[in-house]
């Protein structure tokens, strides 16, 4: 459907019913972006559904005690992630979910805190059996000295680590270095979802897992196999580690 007929049909107000939250004062260096943060959370996590019209700028401005242009700027950042259009007249509306950038930083740290927090690690792990495996066997083929240091140093600081943010901060770099070392520039901009979306999965699965020598071999065998350039042994390492971590979110739901 185009988007002019489909705005038209979201204008309709009596097939909207918005219930406003609670006043909230919202503070800080960047208000506007303090608000985005707010607002993006909340049509994440399923407050507005997809279709839903917002509230208008006086209400906003009115619930969190902020200017209507800092209203008006956390609209244009919500828009930017694709989570908001508008038009005059009309106001905002959340659009289509197959429509927000999930790759962006923001929204992805809003989708890791929403309530349905298992569909997000079921959709990170999903993406880490499409992209990971294969990745760190052209590492295997590809990388080179200076990043093998990289990978084999942030595999090691996990192995000392002596606590679980640490840890995490370790796992994450260790990931990252083997993306980058693929040699493949379209898997790098996914660094963003290594970065915010695994990093949110990481401190889950380190919580939850109580072997964490077995986890700490299972990263071991994937840079061992990186430094000795076997990428089918390197694939393999990769499959267990991602098995062990679907165990880990399997259990945490009994």
């Amino acid at each position: 459907m185009p988007r002019e007929k489909s705005a038209k049909r979201l204008a309709e107000p009596a097939a909207v019913v918005i219930r406003g939250p609670e006043a909230t004062r919202i503070s800080g260096l960047s208000v506007h972006a303090s608000l985005a943060g707010e607002i993006g959370l909340r049509i994440v996590r399923g407050d507005y559904p997809p279709g839903t019209i917002l509230p208008n700028e006086a209400k906003w401005s009115q619930t969190f005690n902020v200017s209507r242009s800092a209203v008006r700027e956390a609209i244009k950042m919500l828009m930017a992630k694709s989570l908001l259009a508008s038009r005059p007249k009309i106001g905002s509306w959340v659009e289509p979910r197959e429509r927000w950038n999930l790759l962006d930083r923001d929204v992805l740290a809003w989708y890791a805190t929403s309530p349905d927090r298992e569909v997000f690690l079921r959709t990170v792990q999903e993406f880490r059996h499409i992209i990971e495996p294969e990745a760190a066997a052209f590492a295997a083929m590809r990388r080179s000295d200076e990043q093998m240091v990289e990978i084999s140093q942030a595999c090691r600081e996990m192995g000392e680590a002596t606590h679980i943010q640490e840890r995490t901060r370790a796992d994450t770099r260790f990931h990252l270095a083997i993306l980058r070392a693929s040699g493949n520039e379209l898997l790098v901009p996914l660094g963003v979802l290594i970065e915010s979306a695994l990093d949110h999965l990481f401190v889950f699965v380190t919580r939850e897992h109580s072997d964490q020598r077995r986890a700490q071999s299972l990263h071991e065998a994937i840079e061992r196999n990186i430094r000795l350039r076997r990428p089918a042994a390197t694939r393999s390492a990769v499959h267990k580690l991602l098995a062990n971590t679907d165990e880990v979110i399997e259990l945490s739901r009994r």
